[in-house]
């Protein structure tokens, strides 16, 4: 019997369907059916009067409403069609240009990419694979800081199947990584980790600068600091690192952010995929790790490297999984770990400056049933002297959100000693309270979401976007107000309120703003304003970005052709006035790639967008064929025979000059 079709992302997260949240608490959907009677909630789930229980009445209304007034709209480039194909498409009037791809050089004297004959060290000097976040700086004293500046870039995961001839995926039971070697190995510990690039806007194209001294390439193997409040516990110290404040490399970093301080902060996400062997009986941190989904087992760099062997290293799981912070313009620095903001599976660390001025980082923990974060610095960002802030990140309170039915939040503070996180429950530092976040969440009652992904804070308007991709596990009995439908197959966005306009405050009022999926499907439930057309609707929100006027755009993961007639791609959505809830189709992925990294240049006149894993097959489709170097989906960028699908950041201009997107 063979085994499903599944990608290898999606074969890691089978592990994870039920969430490894043990805790009772509320998830989000209780809290809507709170606030909405249940009853009336489960009964109607499939018909309006259950969207219209859950939804603000403006996203509803807001078609009809700006038809008939014939207000302009914020977005009024023409949409392109849903659809699916090998290529890329853009809106009309832009240009959409591959910038760098996968083996690409960023270090000076690196070799020109040979999908054939591969190494370690010469993908440590090329662009790694699977770009997910994409972050720009301005080059300081620049003539048009938008036509020139650093693009930094994370390198999330890799597809062994897809990236090395004659292998196949490796991470299936029948195969059990039979196939890797050290070698392979190392290639794919090389391609993990980060970019920085600097890149120049000649004559309307954007091109990478060769020879930049600022090129740099962060790896598995790239030397880190620990700091903040649990560096330097016993339970980050390795035999490696008998200090516990120096840990080498990053892994799985999927989404960022950019501070006003000129840093990138990266994001480790899945860390336990990394991670095989069995934990020693009665281990200290057996709970520890069952609490995020360790070991993972979905790769084989412990046979190989004996830091990612539970047996030999139970402390090095505790190493991963946080915040950190480069700078871009000083490649000799050393990458720091945050710890103050906390270790849990990151999508993101959007930033704000709160009224007071202290620096606001939002956070998702991206799995199913886990929870939204925020990290308050003590200081004030000090906005005329950057290296003031250097070390602003070590010194902060993280806070957890829960969600109340009446349509009010609160931010829970994680600190040591308050409430239940107390020696009494094994928390006998700050140290163990950040390093175990995820269980100090559960104790305070934090409400369990539907895989927050980005989360990002509009600076126009003070409202906050979380993403909640999809959860396919909640089950009728456990929606609630903020979580409104069981089999959550295509997510929803949650709109958040501070109290009186500070990101800083504890408390927040919240809504939905769209309930994701097919419209003209009732059993579906999605919200989408009725000035949405069949090409404007979407599911699965990962990453967003909120463009200097203020729109906000919503980058896919997991839209199936076989199953929606899509691939994935970036949307525009309205949240505000008449035209609130509406969609809009601005950007299409080429087959099996999913889409990640929106970030605008000053001025929105570039859209810069990463386009993660091409090739990969329709998991959701029973006739597709396994993807393979071989035999991909596509071929893209380089439609090449013998060359393989290559991950690749793509940059969108309009044509002729101007902001994107009008």
């Amino acid at each position: 019997m063979t085994e499903p079709l599944r990608t290898r992302l999606q074969a890691a997260e089978d592990g994870e369907d039920a969430g490894s949240n043990p805790s009772r608490n509320a998830t989000f959907g209780d809290v809507v059916a709170t606030r909405f009677d249940r009853r009336d909630l489960l009964r109607g789930l499939l018909g309006v009067g259950a969207i219209a229980a859950v939804v603000t009445p403006r996203a509803l209304a807001a078609g009809p409403a700006a038809a008939a007034q014939g207000q302009a709209t914020p977005f009024p480039f023409t949409e392109i069609e849903a659809g699916s194909d090998a290529h890329h498409h853009v809106a009309e009037g832009h240009d959409a240009d591959i910038l760098i791809r996968w083996g690409d050089p960023v270090l000076p004297g690196a070799p020109a990419f040979d999908p054939l004959n591969q190494s370690a060290a010469a993908q440590a000097r090329q662009f790694g694979y699977n770009n997910d976040f994409v972050g720009y700086f301005p080059m300081p004293g620049a003539a048009d800081p938008a036509a020139h500046g650093l693009l930094v870039v994370n390198h999330e995961y890799t597809n062994e199947e897809l990236m090395f001839p004659g292998l196949g995926r490796q991470d299936i039971k029948t195969v059990a990584f039979k196939g890797m070697n050290r070698d392979l190995v190392d290639i794919e510990m090389a391609a993990h980790g980060g970019s920085v690039i600097e890149v120049k806007r000649n004559d309307g194209k954007w091109a990478v600068v060769p020879g930049s001294r600022y090129a740099r390439r962060i790896t598995v193997e790239t030397p880190m600091a620990l700091s903040g409040p649990a560096a330097g516990s016993d339970r980050l110290k390795t035999t490696d690192d008998p200090s516990g404040r120096a840990v080498k490399g990053m892994i799985n970093n999927c989404a960022g952010g950019t501070t006003p301080w000129g840093t990138w902060l990266t994001c480790e996400e899945n860390i336990n995929y990394y991670f095989s062997g069995t934990l020693a009986e009665g281990s200290a941190e057996a709970t520890n790790h069952k609490r995020l989904g360790l070991p993972g087992n979905a790769y084989a760099w412990g046979r190989f490297h004996e830091r990612f062997d539970l047996s030999k290293e139970p402390n090095e799981p505790n190493r991963f999984g946080w915040v950190v912070e480069i700078a871009p313009f000083d490649p000799a620095s050393v990458p720091t770990k945050r710890t103050a903001m906390g270790r849990f599976k990151h999508e993101g660390a959007a930033g704000i400056v709160s009224k007071s001025g202290r620096y606001v980082v939002y956070q998702g923990d991206d799995e199913r049933f886990d929870y939204v974060y925020k990290f308050v610095t003590d200081a004030a960002v000090d906005l005329a002297d950057r290296a003031a802030n250097r070390d602003i990140l070590d010194s902060g309170t993280l806070h957890v959100a829960r969600f109340d039915a009446d349509g009010r939040g609160a931010w829970m503070p994680l600190v040591f000693g308050q409430g239940p996180l107390t020696p009494e429950n094994g928390f006998t530092a700050q140290a163990d309270v950040l390093i175990e976040a995820r269980r100090a969440s559960d104790l305070l009652g934090a409400t369990k979401m539907d895989r927050p992904e980005d989360v990002e804070a509009n600076p126009k308007t003070g409202k906050v976007y979380v993403m909640l991709t999809n959860n396919g596990k909640r089950k009728a009995g456990d929606v609630n107000a903020a979580n409104p439908r069981p089999d959550n197959r295509f997510g929803h966005i949650v709109e958040l309120t501070p109290d009186d306009g500070d990101h800083a405050a504890s408390g927040f009022a919240w809504e939905i703003l769209v309930k994701c999926g097919d419209p003209s499907i009732a059993a579906v439930g999605a919200t989408f304003s009725s000035a949405t057309t069949k090409d404007g609707w979407f599911g699965m929100p990962d990453n967003c970005s909120v463009d200097g006027q203020g729109r906000l755009w919503v980058a896919t993961d997991g839209n199936s052709p076989s199953k929606t007639g899509r691939n994935d791609g970036i949307w525009a959505m309205e949240t505000e006035g008449q035209g609130r809830g509406t969609g809009k189709h601005f950007f299409r992925v080429p087959n099996g790639a999913e889409m990640c990294g929106p970030y605008f240049t000053p001025g929105d006149t570039t859209f810069f967008v990463a386009v993660q894993h091409p090739g990969e097959a329709d998991e959701e489709d029973p006739k597709a064929m396994p993807a393979t170097f071989e035999a991909p989906s596509t071929r893209w960028p380089d439609f090449i025979d013998g060359m393989p699908p290559r991950p690749a950041i793509v940059a969108i201009t309009r044509r002729g000059g101007g902001r994107v997107g009008s």
